[in-house]
């Protein structure tokens, strides 16, 4: 699905190697103003190249606000936002055409829509987690208005702990 939740409401679009992924939120209250440092802030904590085991594609994630604003205050109508696509090497998986990638998402994209982007993975990427931290962190700031916060943490994996 493209499409995540009920009343507020995130629709995705674009591919890992497309020119640009984003998002439109609908049901975001009128009158918040957003606090852009906070939504970059989260966005950073998902940024890749920042360990050996994360990719290392550096994407400068500047996102560009497309409507649903003024001067930084939502006006109630649909927010559209997308970020452009700068580092995407596409020629980098090229052996990987016929291939399907371990611990991917490359085989079961197939089998549900009958066609496979084997360009970082496309829809299946995680780059495409980027507009769900956008409207995450929106939706945070929404709560936070009306004195709720979320934590989450990871407490173990495995045996780890």
């Amino acid at each position: 699905m493209n499409t995540i939740g009920h009343i507020f409401k995130l629709t995705t679009f674009g591919e890992s190697h497309g020119t640009a992924i984003g998002g439109v939120i609908d049901g975001c209250p009128s009158q918040l103003k957003l606090d852009f440092d906070f939504i970059d802030s989260e966005l950073l904590r998902r940024k890749t190249a920042q360990s050996s085991t994360s990719s290392q594609r550096k994407e400068p994630d500047q996102i560009e606000w497309l409507s649903g604003l003024l001067d930084g205050v939502t006006l109630g109508t649909p927010i559209a936002f997308m970020v452009r696509n700068e580092d995407a090497k596409s020629a980098d998986y090229e052996a990987l055409k016929d291939v399907y990638r371990p611990s991917h998402a490359d085989f079961t994209y197939e089998q549900k829509y009958g066609i496979r982007d084997w360009r970082g993975g496309g829809r299946a990427s995680a780059r495409t987690t980027l507009p769900i931290v956008v409207a995450g962190a929106i939706a945070k700031q929404i709560l936070k208005e009306k004195g709720i916060k979320v934590f989450a943490q990871v407490v173990c994996m495995g045996d780890a702990e």
